[in-house]
């Protein structure tokens, strides 16, 4: 933007564009700050029931603010545009946003990684996964309606509900990871694998008790651990009596 300009009304089209885009990372972030914030006051379980409440709230004002200004129509609360959407190109925007969603993991992880090397990445990469696995689970229970102690099949289903799941290719026998977008990312370049069973404990253990709390979960390969050919990383589940 034009270091110069000191009102809106300046701006052109593209830098208002530029911050339009901007004030949604800013209410992203914001969002998020919230969250994280009630959590350390309130703890996890409490803060969890005060998300689901902002979450409806918020959604609600959201969408009919935006249908307002697009002049789009609603369907039940959601974008009717949407809603009738060809399942093909829904899907498709589905795999958009998750494979964003992954870009941004990685985007976060190199600009540590290039700052302060890859002991901070990994440090930090690995206490993200403790913290977002949990509220991850808790948005597919919501979603699914799971009840609170769902089992080893409420697992499965969860599984097939992360964000990972529409990315890397995976199976359900102990719960394992095919095939692995980074790590096939990595494996074209020539490039060893990446080392994530820290994260991988911490991501499935933390996902697992949050679908249940009986749930205990072992690694069976993870890299750096060496694995066959057809999968990167395997997981065991097993239900504490």
């Amino acid at each position: 933007m034009h270091t110069g300009t000191e009102k809106i009304d300046e701006l052109s089209s593209e830098d208002l564009t530029r911050f339009i885009l901007d004030i949604i990372h800013r209410s992203i972030l914001h969002y998020g700050l919230w969250f994280t914030e009630v959590r350390h006051q309130m703890g996890t379980a409490r803060s969890l029931g005060i998300l689901k409440t902002a979450y409806e709230r918020s959604l609600d004002i959201q969408m009919n603010r935006l249908a307002k200004v697009f002049g789009f129509e609603l369907k039940g609360g959601l974008p009717k545009a949407l809603v009738e959407m060809d399942r093909g190109d829904l899907k498709k925007l589905l795999d958009g946003f998750c494979a964003n969603w992954l870009a941004n993991d990685g985007v976060w992880f190199q600009a540590v990684e290039f700052k302060d090397g890859m002991n901070d990445a990994k440090r930090c990469n690995d206490s993200v996964w403790g913290q977002f696995s949990p509220i991850e689970a808790w948005s597919i229970k919501r979603l699914l309606n799971l009840p609170e102690r769902p089992g080893l099949e409420g697992l499965k289903k969860a599984l097939n509900f992360r964000i990972y799941a529409q990315i890397n290719i995976q199976s359900t026998i102990d719960d394992g990871v095919n095939e692995c977008r980074v790590q096939s990312a990595r494996k074209r370049k020539g490039l060893d694998d990446y080392p994530c069973k820290s994260a991988g404990l911490v991501e499935y253990t933390y996902f697992a008790r949050s679908i249940d709390d009986r749930i205990q979960t072992e690694c069976i390969g993870c890299p750096p651990d060496p694995h066959p050919g057809d999968w990167y990383c395997a997981w065991r589940f097993t239900l504490k009596q």
